[in-house]
Protein backbone atom coordinates (compact mmCIF):
# COMPACT_ATOMS: atom_id res chain seq x y z
CA UNK A 1 0.00 0.00 0.00
CA UNK A 2 2.54 2.65 1.31
CA UNK A 3 4.53 1.56 -2.26
CA UNK A 4 1.55 2.29 -4.08
CA UNK A 5 1.27 5.68 -2.60
CA UNK A 6 4.69 6.43 -2.90
CA UNK A 7 4.75 5.71 -6.37
CA UNK A 8 1.06 7.42 -7.91
CA UNK A 9 2.81 10.68 -5.93
CA UNK A 10 6.58 10.53 -7.45
CA UNK A 11 7.94 13.12 -9.44
CA UNK A 12 8.10 10.23 -12.40
CA UNK A 13 4.47 9.76 -12.26
CA UNK A 14 3.05 13.36 -11.72
CA UNK A 15 6.00 15.92 -12.59
CA UNK A 16 4.09 18.11 -13.91
CA UNK A 17 1.93 18.89 -10.71
CA UNK A 18 5.43 19.18 -9.26
CA UNK A 19 6.46 21.81 -11.98
CA UNK A 20 3.36 24.00 -11.44
CA UNK A 21 4.16 23.96 -8.09
CA UNK A 22 7.39 25.09 -8.74
CA UNK A 23 5.96 27.84 -11.82
CA UNK A 24 3.16 28.77 -9.33
CA UNK A 25 5.61 29.83 -6.23
CA UNK A 26 7.77 31.71 -8.81
CA UNK A 27 5.30 33.94 -10.32
CA UNK A 28 3.39 34.46 -6.83
CA UNK A 29 6.50 35.92 -5.50
CA UNK A 30 7.97 37.75 -8.13
CA UNK A 31 4.52 39.29 -9.94
CA UNK A 32 1.71 38.78 -7.04
CA UNK A 33 0.29 41.74 -7.63
CA UNK A 34 -0.62 40.75 -11.60
CA UNK A 35 -0.05 37.13 -10.91
CA UNK A 36 -2.50 36.13 -8.63
CA UNK A 37 -5.77 37.94 -9.95
CA UNK A 38 -8.65 36.03 -9.99
CA UNK A 39 -9.54 37.58 -13.30
CA UNK A 40 -5.90 36.17 -14.80
CA UNK A 41 -6.82 32.53 -14.18
CA UNK A 42 -10.73 32.65 -15.17
CA UNK A 43 -9.33 34.52 -18.27
CA UNK A 44 -6.69 31.25 -18.28
CA UNK A 45 -9.23 28.59 -17.96
CA UNK A 46 -11.08 30.03 -20.92
CA UNK A 47 -8.48 31.03 -23.00
CA UNK A 48 -7.12 27.47 -23.27
CA UNK A 49 -10.19 25.45 -23.49
CA UNK A 50 -9.70 25.27 -26.84
CA UNK A 51 -5.92 24.27 -26.77
CA UNK A 52 -7.69 21.57 -24.90
CA UNK A 53 -10.10 20.55 -27.21
CA UNK A 54 -8.10 20.48 -30.17
CA UNK A 55 -5.14 19.03 -27.86
CA UNK A 56 -7.67 15.53 -27.71
CA UNK A 57 -8.48 15.81 -31.09
CA UNK A 58 -4.74 15.48 -31.82
CA UNK A 59 -4.59 12.44 -28.72
CA UNK A 60 -7.05 10.32 -30.51
CA UNK A 61 -5.21 9.61 -33.39
CA UNK A 62 -1.72 9.08 -31.91
CA UNK A 63 -3.40 6.52 -29.51
CA UNK A 64 -3.73 4.36 -32.68
CA UNK A 65 -0.35 5.24 -33.45
CA UNK A 66 -1.50 8.21 -36.06
CA UNK A 67 0.38 11.42 -35.23
CA UNK A 68 -1.61 14.60 -37.33
CA UNK A 69 0.36 17.18 -38.22
CA UNK A 70 -2.94 19.01 -39.50
CA UNK A 71 -4.40 19.49 -36.52
CA UNK A 72 -3.62 23.43 -36.07
CA UNK A 73 -5.10 23.57 -40.14
CA UNK A 74 -7.82 21.77 -39.31
CA UNK A 75 -8.83 24.14 -36.41
CA UNK A 76 -8.22 27.30 -38.80
CA UNK A 77 -9.82 25.86 -41.88
CA UNK A 78 -13.24 24.82 -39.21
CA UNK A 79 -13.08 28.10 -37.71
CA UNK A 80 -13.38 29.88 -41.78
CA UNK A 81 -15.96 27.74 -42.43
CA UNK A 82 -18.10 28.38 -39.86
CA UNK A 83 -17.76 32.01 -40.51
CA UNK A 84 -18.42 31.55 -44.19
CA UNK A 85 -21.38 29.35 -43.71
CA UNK A 86 -23.22 32.03 -40.94
CA UNK A 87 -22.25 35.11 -42.57
CA UNK A 88 -22.60 34.43 -46.62
CA UNK A 89 -24.06 31.38 -46.67
CA UNK A 90 -26.70 32.60 -44.04
CA UNK A 91 -27.48 29.55 -42.30
CA UNK A 92 -29.08 29.32 -39.03
CA UNK A 93 -26.62 28.48 -35.96
CA UNK A 94 -28.76 24.88 -35.40
CA UNK A 95 -27.60 23.98 -38.82
CA UNK A 96 -23.90 25.74 -39.48
CA UNK A 97 -22.40 24.37 -35.81
CA UNK A 98 -23.55 20.41 -37.10
CA UNK A 99 -22.42 21.05 -40.74
CA UNK A 100 -18.82 22.46 -39.35
CA UNK A 101 -18.47 19.43 -37.52
CA UNK A 102 -19.34 17.19 -40.42
CA UNK A 103 -17.28 18.58 -42.50
CA UNK A 104 -14.33 17.74 -40.15
CA UNK A 105 -15.16 14.49 -39.53
CA UNK A 106 -15.60 14.48 -43.22
CA UNK A 107 -11.60 16.11 -43.56
CA UNK A 108 -10.20 13.20 -40.64
CA UNK A 109 -12.15 10.48 -43.03
CA UNK A 110 -10.22 11.42 -46.32
CA UNK A 111 -6.81 11.95 -44.25
CA UNK A 112 -7.03 8.18 -42.44
CA UNK A 113 -7.86 6.59 -46.60
CA UNK A 114 -5.17 8.36 -47.59
CA UNK A 115 -3.03 6.69 -44.72
CA UNK A 116 -4.84 3.07 -45.04
CA UNK A 117 -5.80 2.94 -48.34
CA UNK A 118 -2.76 4.84 -50.27
CA UNK A 119 -0.51 3.52 -47.41
CA UNK A 120 1.35 6.73 -47.17
CA UNK A 121 2.59 7.61 -43.98
CA UNK A 122 0.42 9.04 -41.46
CA UNK A 123 3.31 12.51 -41.13
CA UNK A 124 3.43 12.72 -45.00
CA UNK A 125 -0.24 12.21 -45.16
CA UNK A 126 -0.83 14.94 -42.36
CA UNK A 127 1.64 17.43 -43.65
CA UNK A 128 -0.13 16.88 -47.30
CA UNK A 129 -3.55 17.66 -46.01
CA UNK A 130 -2.25 20.70 -43.72
CA UNK A 131 -1.16 22.74 -46.88
CA UNK A 132 -4.72 21.87 -48.63
CA UNK A 133 -6.48 23.21 -45.65
CA UNK A 134 -4.68 26.01 -45.54
CA UNK A 135 -5.02 26.61 -49.49
CA UNK A 136 -8.72 25.88 -48.75
CA UNK A 137 -9.04 28.92 -45.90
CA UNK A 138 -7.25 31.45 -47.65
CA UNK A 139 -9.43 30.34 -51.21
CA UNK A 140 -12.48 30.70 -49.00
CA UNK A 141 -11.78 33.72 -46.82
CA UNK A 142 -9.77 34.94 -49.96
CA UNK A 143 -7.34 36.30 -47.46
CA UNK A 144 -8.98 38.01 -45.43
CA UNK A 145 -11.34 37.96 -42.32
CA UNK A 146 -15.07 37.11 -42.84
CA UNK A 147 -16.95 39.25 -40.49
CA UNK A 148 -20.81 40.07 -40.05
CA UNK A 149 -21.51 36.58 -37.95
CA UNK A 150 -23.87 38.31 -35.85
CA UNK A 151 -24.46 38.81 -31.92
CA UNK A 152 -26.00 35.66 -31.14
CA UNK A 153 -22.92 33.19 -31.94
CA UNK A 154 -20.84 34.73 -29.79
CA UNK A 155 -22.78 34.16 -27.26
CA UNK A 156 -21.43 30.56 -27.79
CA UNK A 157 -18.05 31.33 -26.64
CA UNK A 158 -18.79 34.02 -23.92
CA UNK A 159 -21.77 32.60 -22.25
CA UNK A 160 -20.99 31.82 -18.23
CA UNK A 161 -22.05 29.77 -15.61
CA UNK A 162 -20.68 29.79 -12.72
CA UNK A 163 -18.65 32.31 -13.42
CA UNK A 164 -17.05 30.05 -16.14
CA UNK A 165 -16.90 30.38 -19.77
CA UNK A 166 -19.19 27.79 -21.91
CA UNK A 167 -15.77 26.51 -24.00
CA UNK A 168 -14.34 25.12 -20.50
CA UNK A 169 -17.56 22.67 -19.94
CA UNK A 170 -17.40 21.62 -23.12
CA UNK A 171 -13.89 20.95 -22.85
CA UNK A 172 -14.58 19.01 -19.46
CA UNK A 173 -17.64 16.71 -21.15
CA UNK A 174 -15.63 16.29 -24.11
CA UNK A 175 -12.20 14.78 -21.61
CA UNK A 176 -14.69 12.76 -19.95
CA UNK A 177 -16.14 11.03 -22.57
CA UNK A 178 -12.44 10.91 -24.82
CA UNK A 179 -11.39 9.29 -20.89
CA UNK A 180 -14.34 6.86 -20.56
CA UNK A 181 -14.02 5.49 -24.15
CA UNK A 182 -9.82 5.14 -24.15
CA UNK A 183 -9.79 3.95 -20.35
CA UNK A 184 -13.12 1.64 -20.07
CA UNK A 185 -14.01 0.40 -23.29
CA UNK A 186 -13.05 -2.56 -25.33
CA UNK A 187 -12.95 0.13 -28.22
CA UNK A 188 -10.45 2.01 -25.65
CA UNK A 189 -8.10 -1.21 -25.84
CA UNK A 190 -8.65 -1.78 -29.07
CA UNK A 191 -6.80 1.44 -29.61
CA UNK A 192 -3.96 1.08 -27.44
CA UNK A 193 -3.53 -1.78 -28.95
CA UNK A 194 -3.06 -0.46 -32.39
CA UNK A 195 -1.21 2.18 -31.35
CA UNK A 196 1.14 -0.47 -29.35
CA UNK A 197 2.19 -3.03 -31.92
CA UNK A 198 -0.47 -3.02 -34.74
CA UNK A 199 0.69 -6.54 -36.40
CA UNK A 200 -0.20 -8.06 -32.98
CA UNK A 201 -3.64 -6.17 -32.50
CA UNK A 202 -3.96 -7.52 -36.44
CA UNK A 203 -3.23 -11.18 -35.20
CA UNK A 204 -5.47 -10.63 -32.41
CA UNK A 205 -8.13 -9.91 -34.50
CA UNK A 206 -8.92 -6.07 -34.29
CA UNK A 207 -9.60 -4.59 -37.63
CA UNK A 208 -6.57 -1.88 -37.11
CA UNK A 209 -7.42 0.13 -40.28
CA UNK A 210 -11.09 0.49 -39.03
CA UNK A 211 -9.83 1.82 -36.20
CA UNK A 212 -7.48 4.08 -37.01
CA UNK A 213 -10.24 5.50 -39.87
CA UNK A 214 -12.46 5.85 -36.70
CA UNK A 215 -10.16 7.95 -34.83
CA UNK A 216 -8.94 10.35 -37.25
CA UNK A 217 -12.21 11.02 -38.35
CA UNK A 218 -13.02 11.35 -34.51
CA UNK A 219 -10.11 14.03 -34.06
CA UNK A 220 -11.24 15.61 -37.33
CA UNK A 221 -14.44 16.22 -35.57
CA UNK A 222 -13.33 17.74 -32.18
CA UNK A 223 -10.62 19.70 -34.02
CA UNK A 224 -13.62 21.01 -36.00
CA UNK A 225 -15.52 21.71 -32.53
CA UNK A 226 -12.10 23.73 -31.83
CA UNK A 227 -12.56 25.66 -35.27
CA UNK A 228 -16.74 26.66 -34.44
CA UNK A 229 -16.10 27.86 -30.70
CA UNK A 230 -12.17 30.19 -31.89
CA UNK A 231 -14.76 31.55 -34.31
CA UNK A 232 -17.58 32.40 -32.23
CA UNK A 233 -15.10 33.84 -29.10
CA UNK A 234 -13.27 36.52 -31.75
CA UNK A 235 -16.84 36.68 -33.75
CA UNK A 236 -14.85 36.83 -36.86
CA UNK A 237 -13.46 34.52 -39.41
CA UNK A 238 -9.57 34.50 -38.85
CA UNK A 239 -7.55 32.92 -41.57
CA UNK A 240 -4.22 33.45 -39.36
CA UNK A 241 -4.94 32.27 -35.65
CA UNK A 242 -5.54 28.36 -36.86
CA UNK A 243 -2.63 26.79 -37.88
CA UNK A 244 -1.09 28.40 -33.94
CA UNK A 245 -3.06 25.45 -32.16
CA UNK A 246 -0.57 22.76 -33.62
CA UNK A 247 2.30 23.28 -31.39
CA UNK A 248 0.92 23.60 -28.49
CA UNK A 249 -1.74 20.79 -28.52
CA UNK A 250 1.34 18.50 -29.69
CA UNK A 251 3.41 19.73 -26.54
CA UNK A 252 0.53 18.90 -24.03
CA UNK A 253 -0.33 15.48 -25.74
CA UNK A 254 3.62 14.30 -24.99
CA UNK A 255 4.04 16.16 -21.94
CA UNK A 256 0.79 14.59 -20.99
CA UNK A 257 1.99 11.00 -21.93
CA UNK A 258 4.69 11.09 -18.94
CA UNK A 259 2.05 11.87 -16.71
CA UNK A 260 0.07 9.40 -14.46
CA UNK A 261 0.16 5.98 -17.02
CA UNK A 262 3.68 5.62 -17.31
CA UNK A 263 4.25 6.51 -20.79
CA UNK A 264 1.01 5.88 -22.17
CA UNK A 265 -0.69 8.70 -23.86
CA UNK A 266 -3.79 9.48 -22.05
CA UNK A 267 -6.64 12.55 -21.69
CA UNK A 268 -5.88 13.61 -17.71
CA UNK A 269 -2.05 14.29 -18.46
CA UNK A 270 -2.62 15.93 -21.45
CA UNK A 271 -5.13 18.61 -19.88
CA UNK A 272 -2.79 18.95 -16.94
CA UNK A 273 -0.25 19.12 -19.16
CA UNK A 274 -1.52 21.36 -20.73
CA UNK A 275 -2.61 23.99 -18.10
CA UNK A 276 0.88 23.54 -16.74
CA UNK A 277 2.35 25.13 -19.57
CA UNK A 278 -0.02 27.65 -19.99
CA UNK A 279 0.25 28.94 -16.69
CA UNK A 280 4.13 29.52 -17.05
CA UNK A 281 3.54 31.37 -20.57
CA UNK A 282 1.10 33.71 -18.79
CA UNK A 283 3.31 34.41 -15.97
CA UNK A 284 6.27 34.85 -18.52
CA UNK A 285 3.43 37.23 -20.31
CA UNK A 286 2.53 39.00 -16.94
CA UNK A 287 5.95 39.68 -16.41
CA UNK A 288 6.60 41.48 -19.67
CA UNK A 289 8.64 39.08 -21.56
CA UNK A 290 8.67 39.60 -25.72
CA UNK A 291 6.30 37.44 -27.68
CA UNK A 292 8.37 35.49 -28.94
CA UNK A 293 9.36 33.41 -25.66
CA UNK A 294 5.96 31.30 -26.22
CA UNK A 295 7.40 30.27 -29.26
CA UNK A 296 10.86 29.22 -27.38
CA UNK A 297 8.72 27.97 -24.87
CA UNK A 298 6.29 25.47 -26.35
CA UNK A 299 9.27 24.53 -28.68
CA UNK A 300 11.57 23.33 -25.49
CA UNK A 301 8.32 21.97 -24.29
CA UNK A 302 7.59 19.63 -26.68
CA UNK A 303 11.40 18.58 -27.61
CA UNK A 304 11.46 17.44 -23.10
CA UNK A 305 8.20 15.69 -23.36
CA UNK A 306 9.22 13.69 -26.40
CA UNK A 307 12.77 12.70 -25.28
CA UNK A 308 10.74 12.31 -21.98
CA UNK A 309 8.14 10.11 -23.19
CA UNK A 310 10.90 7.81 -24.94
CA UNK A 311 12.77 7.50 -21.80
CA UNK A 312 9.80 6.70 -20.11
CA UNK A 313 8.82 3.67 -22.57
CA UNK A 314 12.53 2.83 -22.72
CA UNK A 315 12.43 2.38 -18.61
CA UNK A 316 9.40 0.48 -18.65
CA UNK A 317 10.64 -2.28 -21.23
CA UNK A 318 14.13 -2.76 -19.79
CA UNK A 319 12.27 -3.29 -16.26
CA UNK A 320 10.02 -5.97 -17.83
CA UNK A 321 12.62 -7.88 -19.93
CA UNK A 322 14.80 -7.60 -16.31
CA UNK A 323 11.84 -9.20 -14.93
CA UNK A 324 11.93 -12.11 -17.27
CA UNK A 325 15.64 -12.30 -17.23
CA UNK A 326 16.95 -16.26 -15.94
CA UNK A 327 18.16 -15.92 -12.27
CA UNK A 328 15.98 -12.70 -11.45
CA UNK A 329 13.02 -14.79 -9.70
CA UNK A 330 15.83 -16.67 -7.89
CA UNK A 331 17.70 -13.99 -6.91
CA UNK A 332 14.38 -12.17 -5.12
CA UNK A 333 13.88 -15.34 -3.52
CA UNK A 334 17.05 -15.25 -1.88
CA UNK A 335 17.16 -11.47 -1.14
Amino acid sequence: MRADILRTLSFRNISAVYIFIVIFAVFAIWIPDRFLQPGVWRSLLDAEALTGIAAIGALIPLVAGSLNLAVGAQVGFSAILSAWLLSRAGLPIALQLPAVLAAGAAIGLVTALVITRLRVDPIIATLGMSSILLAGMAWVSGSQQILGLGPDYRLLATTQIAGITLPVYILLLVAVVSWYVLERTPAGRRMYAVGFNPEAARLAGVRVERVRIGTLTAGGALAALAGALLTSRINAGDPTVGPGFLLPALTAVFLGSTQFRGGRFNVWGTIVAMYVLAVGIKGLQLAGSPRWVNDLFYGLALLLAVALSQWEKTSRRGSAIRRALPGRAHRDASA
